[in-house]
């Protein structure tokens, strides 16, 4: 294998099933850059070349002013990942792609530079992987710890304080320790149900 670069192609692939790259973006201005290049895949017809725009994202609660909150994180800031053809069958980068992409108000490079490296299957699998699972789940935004103090924010002890017993970061679930009556009594509640002291 040679170090050489390669060489840019005017022709259109043959290929009909693209490669995953990664880009390097403006930290702050991923969905705009991914709303500017699906704008521009309809009117430059660019349809055949590029094939889809991710931007992974997680749902994240928290408790603010008493009130349940949920807000969208970028899992990766400053990166988009693309599925398209960048490369024809004998290697060559297509420039129709190439300029397409380094053209969008917003995106620095390529991840690998001049000559960037799809994605392997392995890591594209993981990252799809994770899309779905944050599509079926809400993580909290602040994690807790054994002896933390928290205020109860929902629920029949609301505006209780208590100290954190137990952790379950897997279920988002904590004991809590609250008085009732004059005693001490343990309480299991969500993440998103108490806040800190």
């Amino acid at each position: 294998m040679t170090d050489e670069l390669i060489q840019p192609s005017s022709e259109a692939p043959t290929a009909t099933c693209g490669q995953w790259f990664t880009l390097q973006v403006l930290s702050g201005q991923e969905n705009n850059v991914k709303k500017s290049m699906e704008n521009r895949i309809k009117t430059e017809e660019m349809g055949e070349l590029i094939h889809e725009i991710v931007i992974p994202t997680e749902r994240v609660s928290e408790i603010k002013r008493g009130k349940k909150i949920e807000t969208e994180r970028k899992l990766y800031p400053g990166y988009v990942f693309v599925n398209m053809l960048l490369y024809d069958e004998e290697k060559k980068l297509i420039d129709r792609s190439w300029y397409f992409v380094k053209e969008t108000p917003g995106v620095i490079n390529f991840a690998g530079g001049d000559r960037p490296l799809p994605m392997r299957p392995q890591e594209v699998e993981g990252m799809l992987a994770q899309l779905r699972d944050r599509d079926e789940s809400v993580t909290p935004k602040i994690s807790f710890q054994v002896g933390d103090k928290v205020r109860v924010g929902e629920g029949p002890f609301q505006s209780q304080e208590g100290v954190v017993e137990d952790v379950d970061p897997e279920k988002g679930r904590i004991r809590v320790s609250v008085s009732i009556f004059g005693r001490s009594a343990p309480v299991e509640l969500e993440y998103w149900q108490v806040e800190r002291v």
